[in-house]
């Protein structure tokens, strides 16, 4: 039986402390009442008889006397059926788009439960998103944690929609497919901007939206990457369903989390990020993959997208997510200013699930070679460029001139593609063969000679290196 208290002993901000408290547990679900409206909140921290609780909707209104608080005995729960698909929700799960409220066949707590590494399946299969630089030379791996780096004033949002627009399984791929997209902390334009291009799209009915924004209660923006996972792990292991669930901005994540570690007095890390940042960002990224199981036929994948502060790749949030993480996309602020689109930066960019997901049977036997064989010219024309920084682009040899031509090609073809402009893997490899056309035969060392003999065609324009002079 729950105990209702009357008053409060303090309020800090968006904090209530209440004392003589009995019973109650970490990440308890409170319920106030004060004024004739209902708020509500989130136990923080238990010091003795004191409890620390954060207010969703925030203090105000709320009178140190007449304010009554009951602790349901719960975690934060929200309700789950497959009508949850193609709905939009606030950063707690109610509804923002009208439709009411979700008729749930069950109710399972946003902290979820950890997988027993057990029963982990190996993760295999890629899921196909359209764009070259990704698909190509850093395939997303289905049950993979893949994030994409990014710095302020760079297109993430406009990558993250279109990734939602036209990712699949693959074109001949009949199984059921569905994404969970968790933006926290953005501003109301770019909200409205996700929500708009999903509907204009057609895209929102295999989508469920969790919208947090800016102005939002800061303790809400915890909540919602655990209210996606939940959902994420209904589709998959109990629906059968390939969820893929994208979380922007992971940095606005973080930045909550020292916030209300702050709030609490507690003792900061690096750059003021509380010491269990780490444990943290575990607990949302470890809640993908694939499990094993008969009635287990789905699987989750995760894209988390960041901002890096200063577009320092050695910061905590960056630094920390690839201890983590199998890999990252990296975007490139000298490639955005060149008008490319998506800025992907090759070289620091990799998918280490990649090689067990893609080849014969995946996607096509000549797929590892032909990414491996583009990484390792791509470095060397970073090679060729500083040389011609010293000596100038004239005094270069005919191959290395080659290789500038190969680089400008390549970061104008294959990188470079339409916000709007879906490519199948086909047609990326397909690409990457016409774009290596551009070198010489012989430099093309990391691809078997039964792919060169059967998908190599030299481009017309290039100079063998026994014709140099």
């Amino acid at each position: 039986m729950s105990i209702e208290y009357m008053g409060l002993s303090e309020i800090k901000g968006s904090f209530v402390i209440l004392e003589n408290v009995s019973d109650v547990s970490s990440e308890e679900v409170v319920r106030f009442k004060s004024g004739g409206k209902e708020k509500i909140g989130r136990v923080m921290a238990i010091e003795g008889d004191k409890a620390v609780i954060q207010v969703f909707e925030g203090t105000d209104d709320m009178s140190l006397q007449t304010t009554s608080t009951k602790f349901t005995g719960e975690p934060m729960k929200i309700k789950l059926s497959e009508e949850i698909l193609g709905r939009v929700f606030d950063g707690i799960g109610r509804p923002l788009d009208g439709m009411g409220e979700i008729y749930g066949e069950v109710v399972r707590n946003v902290n979820g439960n950890p997988i027993n590494p057990i029963s982990r399946e190996y993760p295999r299969n890629f899921i196909q998103t359209g764009i070259s630089s990704i698909d190509g030379l850093a395939t997303l791996i289905r049950g993979q944690k893949l994030p994409i780096f990014s710095g302020n004033g760079l297109p993430h949002d406009q990558l993250a929609a279109q990734i939602v627009r036209q990712a699949s399984l693959g074109d001949k791929n009949d199984e059921k497919f569905a994404i969970v997209f968790a933006a926290m902390g953005v501003k109301y334009d770019v909200a409205d901007f996700f929500r708009k291009t999903f509907e204009e799209s057609g895209a929102i009915d295999r989508v469920t939206m969790f919208l947090n924004l800016a102005n939002d209660p800061v303790v809400e923006r915890i909540i919602t990457p655990r209210a996606a996972l939940t959902v994420a792990e209904y589709l998959a292991y109990d629906k059968g369903m390939h969820v893929l669930v994208i979380l922007t901005d992971m940095t606005s994540y973080a930045e909550a989390l020292r916030e209300i570690s702050s709030s609490k007095g507690e003792i900061p890390s690096r750059k003021g990020y509380p010491g269990y940042l780490y444990s943290e960002l575990a607990s949302l990224f470890e809640r993908a993959g694939v499990v094993k199981g008969e009635n287990a036929k789905g699987s989750v994948t995760q894209i988390p997208i960041l901002t890096m502060p200063n577009d320092d790749i050695t910061h905590p949030i960056p630094d920390l997510t690839g201890y983590i993480t199998e890999g990252q996309i990296v975007l490139e602020r000298s490639l955005y200013q060149k008008g490319i689109y998506p800025p992907t930066s090759i070289l620091p960019s990799l998918s280490r699930l990649m090689k067990d997901g893609i080849g014969e049977g995946y996607t096509r036997e000549d797929h590892p070679d032909l990414a491996n064989q583009l990484f390792s010219a791509y470095a060397h024309v970073s090679d060729v460029r500083a040389l011609a920084s010293v000596i100038g682009e004239d005094e270069l040899s005919d191959l290395d001139k080659q290789y500038i031509n190969f680089g400008k090609t390549f970061e104008a073809e294959y990188l470079n593609q339409g916000k709007f402009e879906n490519r199948s893997i086909q047609d990326t490899i397909d690409l990457g063969w016409k774009i290596l056309g551009l070198l010489p035969r012989k430099e093309l060392d990391r691809v078997r000679t039964e792919y060169l003999d059967k998908y190599y065609v030299p481009d017309p324009s290039i100079v063998s290196p026994e014709k140099e002079s």
